[in-house]
C-alpha cells in the first residue's frame, strides 16, 4: 500500500467511491480507500472548522442529525470498524458483522454539546490507526470471508468492508458539506 497520499489532494475531494445507497457497488480497491482516507485525514478537520457553530449544530429536520453528530456519527462507525478489521483477522470464519445502535450511541455520547476540536482529535486518531491497521493486514486476510448480516445474505470480504467504510464515510461526508 502507498504510504503517503498524493499531493494533487490538497482540498475536500468526495467521488463516487464505488458507491449506491451508502455501500460500494463496483470493484474493492483498499489501497485505494485508504489513499482516500488519508486525503481525508488532511482536509477534512478544516472543512468543518469553517462551519459556524449555528451551521455545526443546526437539524435539517426533526430526528435528523446535525453535522456535528454526523461527524459523532463517524466516530462510532470508526470504532466499530476498527474492531472489526481487526477480528476479521483472527476470529472463526466467516466473521459475523455485529451492528451497532448507531442513534442511541449519538444521543448517549452527546456529539452535539462535545467541543468540536475534541470530536475532530477523536475522529482523526481513530482513523489514523484504521489507516496502520488497514496497511498491516497481510493481502490474504483481505479476501477472509464476512457475513455482513444483510437481508440477501450475501457475503463480502475484508477487503471490501474496509472499502464500504470509506464509502460510508463519504456518504456522510455529503452530508456535511453539500
Amino acid at each position: 500500500m502507498g504510504k503517503n497520499c498524493s499531493k494533487t489532494h490538497s482540498a475536500l475531494i468526495i467521488q463516487e467511491m464505488w458507491q449506491t445507497d451508502g455501500f460500494i457497488k463496483n470493484e474493492v480497491d483498499v489501497d485505494e480507500a485508504i489513499r482516500r482516507l488519508e486525503t481525508y485525514l488532511q482536509t477534512i478537520p478544516a472543512q468543518l472548522q469553517r462551519f459556524s457553530g449555528e451551521e455545526l449544530l443546526n437539524k435539517p429536520a426533526p430526528g435528523k442529525w446535525s453535522r456535528k453528530e454526523i461527524f459523532g456519527h463517524l466516530v462510532d462507525s470508526a470504532i466499530n470498524n476498527l474492531k472489526r478489521f481487526t477480528e476479521i483477522q483472527f476470529l472463526p470464519q466467516p466473521y459475523t458483522v455485529v451492528s451497532y445502535q448507531q442513534n442511541d450511541l449519538v444521543a448517549v455520547n452527546n456529539y452535539q454539546k462535545l467541543p468540536l476540536d475534541h470530536l475532530l482529535k477523536l475522529w482523526e486518531v481513530l482513523n489514523q490507526h484504521i489507516v496502520y491497521v488497514v496497511k498491516n493486514i497481510p493481502p490474504e486476510k483481505l479476501e477472509y470471508p464476512v457475513d455482513p448480516q444483510y437481508e440477501n445474505r450475501e457475503m463480502k470480504t475484508l477487503g471490501w468492508i474496509i472499502c464500504d467504510y470509506v464509502a460510508h464515510m463519504e456518504h456522510h461526508f455529503k452530508q456535511v458539506f453539500g
